[in-house]
């Protein structure tokens, strides 16, 4: 626990205590293998059939955080004399990422197990709980999405999600909870 802090005030001297320091919420820094990481991408990019339809392409995989990009597409258009991307594209994006943050979570939690060995923990992977913002209208050539683990649990896990233009705004914020167990 860190010092406490004296004061004076009022002609009266009294002390504040700190609160102690809270270990990091992300986990160490986790090198996945390549078999993990490219394992991970064919999963989440190939055999998740709507990831592959709204083309999600993974840019970064951390144990912490993920990202990837998808490129504006007709199929996309929710509004289509403002070529806006459709609300449920931006949801659905951002419920995906949110799943495959916790894939790499689960993935560095188990890095004593070989990577084909841990890319079979997600058979119960399920979202139980989204929220959407939607702050500004999706409008741009292609989005960049983002996800981080806020907490992984032995059972529910919770992510935050964002939504970004090509310009770097933010577009869309997202929470959500999975069942991972």
């Amino acid at each position: 626990m860190a010092a406490p802090r004296s004061r004076y005030h009022g002609g009266q001297s009294f002390t504040i205590p700190t609160m102690p320091k809270l270990p990091a919420a992300s986990p160490p820094f986790v090198q996945f293998e390549d078999e993990f990481s490219q394992g991970l991408k064919d999963i989440f990019e190939e055999k998740i059939v709507f990831n592959k339809l709204l083309g999600l392409k993974v840019t970064s995989l951390q144990a912490d955080r993920v990202a990837a990009r998808m490129i504006m597409r007709p199929e996309l258009i929710g509004h289509y004399t403002h070529n806006r991307v459709h609300g449920g594209v931006i949801s659905a994006g951002l419920d995906a990422m949110g799943g495959l943050a916790v894939m790499a979570a689960i993935g560095a939690r188990h890095m004593d197990e070989a990577p084909l060995q841990r890319l079979q923990r997600f058979a119960k992977l399920g979202t139980i709980d989204l929220r959407v913002d939607y702050l500004r209208p999706g409008v741009g050539e292609y989005f960049e999405l983002r996800a981080e683990v806020l907490r992984l649990g032995s059972r529910v896990a919770s992510t935050r999600m964002e939504f970004y233009g090509a310009d770097g705004r933010l577009l869309s914020a997202a929470a959500a909870a999975y069942i991972v167990s």
